[in-house]
């Protein structure tokens, strides 16, 4: 057989391109350069993010500016904040050549499989390569210079330098770059005096410093990260059992958040900033060079600061009640036009910088509209009679039994008056406990919860912590949440989601991310309507709070509602037209009491005088009514009356089908008997009769 010579020429040939290939790779190798030492430590901080308003004029904040950094001799940086850094970076530190196989093969596979190239070099040596060499594009080749140039970093410089140099240069949040100014910053010291927990905390910061922040929402997460860094410590043999239960104890205290200068609106901003964080990674706030423009309309975040400043100074004298918060929604878009977390994000008496707005405190009776609306949806009338006296709500208490303890529930009313046959249009309009517990046993709890998630309050999720006592408040919220969910009502039933930010341009000016807003029916038309026309019938109001009083303006249809916490903790207040939403919350950041007065007292006059001030900006728009419906057809019942006898509702309907017929049995209900002997106990007491 003839041979065939073309397969030794195709061989030769891939042997040649892989030989000019590997020249190639070796001379472009070589020609990387390790820049000198001094270039190394000058750290860039090349292109920061810039926020802005909604106009895109008006400049929140600009993540470089003010940046402050400190270098000091290696030296100069305590011991045990060198040892944190090697234990929970890279334990592996002193003993490889500046990169680690298998840390580098389980990035690249990430890196191919995801196609995100987020997964950055794991030793030290590298971090310093990418965040002080190269340019911080994540790309394949860069990932190589990235190792190239480790290995040659390695050659040039001892172990103790390239240390040197990452303490030196690591972003530990906002500003603060470096070991000396994060210890200063944050403890009030230099790097040389840190003890062994101090030194945990500032080592957990560097792989996320917006969320481990100790200024931010994630306290629990920095804890727990401290206390990883400590166990590798000792599981490294960095330190002593000793040592390590005594940093595991040690009550480590961080200086308040300083003033960045030119910062405007700081909570929302921070806000902004951990959403950025989140989306696009840590480096981005440091790298990327984004303009954001937010949602935030600042003409309306200037009127709410003012306000909150002046009533946190009268709430604390009147009531004990020393910070506020407030959120101002659009509801027909979902934007946060302004947030603010505190009466001053500065005032270090206070812990100012906590975010109030996105803190979880009991709601109150702002919790009850949801509870009606269940009801509502499940067939039940504003004109629906339910009975306002003592009821005992747990069925294995005697219905006599008018105390709450750890079996029995038997709430009362805010006055401690009680007004027999209510409807709930004036229950809920004057915010009446009893009827509201009683309308949360017709809804269900689960359908409530279901509800309220559904129109945006996401943190209730321990179902089996909740009870009868929910409608009042028993379950945590952030004002954000709750202010998003009454949007809801004001917006017809359509709910938009809460967003921060209109859209992201790169360093180049391109759009790279935009708002869109996803609409979704949350609640039927006719319940988002009915509960507007409740919440705005100052004359179904009149009787608890006055003709007059600060939830009253003549000039607009607003629909409001009120509410505090069973302990005097909280108090609330959510307010909307059909085209804005303003929610404020009044308390304390330490959770104390507040003095025994309602909601309507305490925090009422903050909302009034902030919607006194940005309603006139606001076009006027009125709610649209909900459809009459004639009630001739329905029970007496639920269109108002008691009928021919006085019961309970549960005589005359089956909860979870009111309109269906009347049960033949309505003692098979676990809640009859109570309910219907507390009516009866009532009608005598007051000398009627049928």
């Amino acid at each position: 057989m003839p041979r065939r010579p073309h397969r030794s020429n195709h061989y030769l040939a891939i042997a040649i391109v892989a030989l000019l290939a590997s020249g190639i790779f070796i001379l472009w190798v070589a020609s990387l350069r390790i820049p000198a030492l001094e270039d190394i430590s000058e750290r860039r901080v090349d292109q920061s993010v810039k926020i802005y308003d909604r106009t895109g004029e008006i400049l929140l904040y600009d993540t470089s500016k003010d940046s402050r950094r400190a270098l000091v001799p290696f030296d100069s940086i305590s011991p045990y904040a060198r040892l944190a850094a090697i234990a929970i970076e890279d334990k592996d530190f002193y003993s490889h050549n500046g990169f680690q196989l298998k840390s580098f093969f389980r990035a690249v596979l990430v890196n191919l499989t995801t196609l995100s190239f987020s997964q950055g070099g794991s030793t030290i040596t590298q971090q310093v390569v990418k965040n002080s060499i190269l340019t911080k594009d994540k790309t394949p080749t860069r990932k190589l210079k990235e190792l190239i140039l480790a290995l040659k970093l390695e050659k040039v410089l001892t172990k103790d330098e390239i240390l040197s140099l990452y303490l030196n240069e690591i972003p530990y949040g906002g500003t603060i770059y470096g070991i000396e100014e994060a210890a200063r910053n944050f403890f009030g010291k230099s790097a040389i005096d840190l003890t062994l927990a101090e030194s945990a905390y500032l080592a957990s910061l560097p792989k996320a410093p917006t969320h481990y922040s100790p200024y931010g929402l994630h306290r629990d997460d920095l804890e727990a990260r401290k206390n990883l860094v400590l166990n590798e410590m000792l599981t490294n043999n960095l330190i002593t059992k000793e040592e390590y239960e005594d940093a595991k104890a040690e009550e480590v205290t961080f200086k308040p958040k300083q003033n960045t200068g030119g910062i405007k609106a700081p909570h929302f901003v921070f806000f902004i900033i951990d959403q950025l964080a989140k989306k696009y990674g840590e480096d981005s706030l440091i790298n990327s060079g984004f303009k954001v423009i937010t949602t935030l309309d600042y003409s309306i975040q200037q009127q709410a600061e003012s306000v909150a400043k002046k009533y946190g100074v009268i709430n604390k004298e009147k009531f004990n009640g020393e910070n506020n918060a407030i959120v101002v929604i659009d509801p027909k878009t979902g934007d946060i036009l302004a947030m603010v977390g505190s009466r001053d994000y500065f005032d270090t008496e206070i812990d100012g910088n906590f975010n109030a707005a996105m803190g979880y405190r009991q709601p109150g009776s702002t919790f009850k509209p949801f509870v009606y609306s269940a009801l509502f949806n499940k067939g039940y009338t504003p004109d629906t009679v339910l009975f306002d006296a003592p009821i005992q709500f747990a069925p294995a208490c005697e219905p006599n039994n008018f105390t709450t303890d750890d079996r029995c529930y038997s709430p009362g009313n805010y006055d401690d008056n009680f007004r027999g046959p209510i409807t709930i249009r004036n229950a809920l309009a004057q915010s009446v406990n009893i009827p509201a517990v009683e309308a949360l046993y017709l809804a269900g709890v689960n359908n409530a919860i279901d509800l309220a998630k559904n129109l945006g309050v996401e943190s209730l999720t321990e179902l089996n912590d909740y009870g009868l006592s929910l409608v009042l408040g028993g379950g945590a919220v952030s004002l954000l949440d709750i202010t998003s969910a009454y949007s809801v009502f004001a917006n017809d039933g359509v709910r938009n989601a809460h967003n921060s930010i209109l859209r992201v341009e790169d360093s180049l000016g391109n759009t790279i991310d935009r708002q869109t807003v996803f609409p979704n029916r949350a609640l039927p038309e006719q319940t988002a309507r009915t509960i507007s026309s409740i919440l705005s019938d100052n004359v179904a109001r009149t009787p608890a709070y006055g003709p007059n009083s600060p939830l009253y303006i003549g000039s607009r249809e607003v629909a409001v509602k009120t509410g505090t916490s069973n302990d005097y903790r909280d108090t609330w207040i959510i307010g909307y037209t059909p085209n804005i939403v303003v929610g404020a919350w009044v308390g304390n950041n330490n959770n104390s009491k507040m003095e025994k007065k309602v909601a309507g007292l305490v925090v009422s006059p903050l909302w009034r005088e902030l919607m006194d001030k940005i309603l006139p900006s606001i076009p006027v728009e009125s709610f649209k009514k909900p459809e009459e419906e004639e009630l001739s057809l329905l029970k007496p019942i639920l269109r108002g009356e008691l009928g021919q006898e006085a019961h309970s509702i549960l005589y005359w309907v089956d909860k979870n089908d009111p309109r269906g017929p009347v049960p033949q049995d309505p003692s098979q209900d676990p809640q009859f008997k109570n309910w219907e002997y507390s009516v009866n106990l009532w009608m005598s007491q007051h000398n009627i009769n049928f």
